[in-house]
């Protein structure tokens, strides 16, 4: 079974910092996109970041660029967002999502639990 484990939430002051992890497990023979989305109550889960099996592309929301910076070690099917400058509006629960395929070939999409950050003004 795939799995993917989320880590890092909390509370933080506005202009603070926070790191986020994720931990992909399992029979994973490959894992193709990672990202990170968020959700705040009465909205759509949004994209935040995301970045590409070869770890050279990345995209960004146009409210994060220059704020958050997402990365990955494909040695350790692991993706990171590392959040600076915060706001009170980046208050939302973070989803990681990865695509993998399994060591019996199956390919599909995956999500976190999801983590709550909240920012404080």
């Amino acid at each position: 079974q795939v799995q993917l484990a989320e880590s890092g939430g909390g509370v933080v002051q506005a202009g603070g910092s926070l790191r986020l992890s994720c931990a992909a497990s399992g029979s994973i023979r490959a894992v193709g996109r990672m990202a990170w989305y968020r959700q705040v109550p009465g909205k759509q889960r949004d994209l935040v970041a995301i970045t590409f099996s070869s770890g050279d592309s990345t995209t960004y929301a146009d409210s994060v660029k220059g704020r958050f910076t997402i990365s990955r070690d494909n040695a350790k099917n692991t993706v990171s967002l590392q959040m600076s400058s915060l706001k009170p509006d980046d208050t939302a629960v973070y989803y990681c999502f990865a695509d993998i395929t399994d060591y019996v070939g199956r390919y599909a999409n995956y999500w976190g639990q999801g983590t709550q950050v909240t920012v404080s003004s």
